[in-house]
């Protein structure tokens, strides 16, 4: 659905790149996440991605077709949700959504249907300047979805929003995922990521480090580990075991044979710290 090679942006002209050499492909029907600290270019390759800056140095394709080439009717198939909702203050929830549809040369949903979906039914005839920053990050997704886009670009969508929006966000991006959409999401929230990402590329000062899919990585730069509680002496002793050592192993399969054992819990590397592993800094 979209490919991307050798990818380079520079904003001045001086050989000081945002980004540089990116390459990656998001076949159809799938989540890209694209995650790393802010500053780290995720936000300069997705306006380039989505025409919002020119392409100096690179390639990327839609379907085969370059970027270079693409016309109006492309952008019918776009859907957009920035991390900082650009809304008319003046005017309400439904009429945000009913006027950027009248934006679209093909068939668009029902803005009622949009904010009954994100939650925003009572504040729909709310002008949007009295949202709450929750309240706005929504309307601005239910407004990426006005065309019933093909493919989808989401910057931090649960930005803000209290863990139960949260979930309704995710579902929704889920269920665009099984009706087809190819969907791009930026983000430094890896936790997300991990939840709905089929791929991820961790990007660090304009490079891309490390890019596979969450389960991969983890096992890659993870470390094969198990902490077990159990009762020792009238107390409840806590131990972590490294599978890969000889020693641990002999100790992990011991204790497992001894009727103290209470619980256990693998031990897998989260996608957070594996970044911090492979740039040697963190998200924030």
């Amino acid at each position: 659905m979209l490919q991307v090679t050798h990818l380079f942006h520079d904003y001045e002209s001086k050989g000081n790149y945002a980004v540089q050499d990116v390459s990656f492909e998001i076949p159809r029907g799938q989540i890209f996440g694209f995650l790393g600290p802010s500053g780290a270019g995720k936000s300069t390759v997705q306006n380039i991605l989505t025409g919002l800056l020119p392409l100096q140095q690179g390639e990327v394709t839609y379907a085969g077709k370059s970027i270079r080439d693409l016309d109006a009717a492309f952008f019918n198939q776009l859907g957009v949700s920035f991390e900082h909702p650009n809304l008319y203050g003046r005017l309400t929830g439904y009429e945000n959504l009913k006027f950027f549809a009248g934006l679209f040369d093909v068939p668009t949903l029902d803005p009622r249907k949009l904010l009954e979906a994100v939650g925003l039914t009572e504040a729909a005839h709310r002008k949007t300047s009295a949202y709450s920053k929750g309240m706005r990050q929504r309307l601005v997704f239910a407004r990426a979805l006005v065309n019933d886009p093909k493919m989808l670009f989401l910057d931090e969508p649960t930005s803000g929003l209290d863990p139960n929006t949260a979930a309704v966000i995710k579902e929704l991006i889920l269920q665009k995922k099984k009706d087809g959409c190819t969907i791009f999401l930026t983000t430094h929230n890896m936790l997300i990521a991990d939840e709905l990402c089929d791929q991820v590329a961790f990007l660090n000062e304009g490079k891309i480090v490390a890019m596979d899919t969450p389960r991969n990585l983890k096992l890659q730069h993870g470390q094969r580990s198990v902490r077990v509680e159990y009762g020792a002496q009238g107390q409840v002793e806590s131990r972590v075991f490294f599978l890969d050592k000889a020693e641990d192993h002999r100790a992990f399969l011991e204790l497992m044979q001894n009727d103290s054992l209470q619980t256990i819990h693998s031990q897998e590397a989260s996608l957070e710290q594996i970044f911090v592993k492979l740039t040697g800094r963190g998200l924030a």
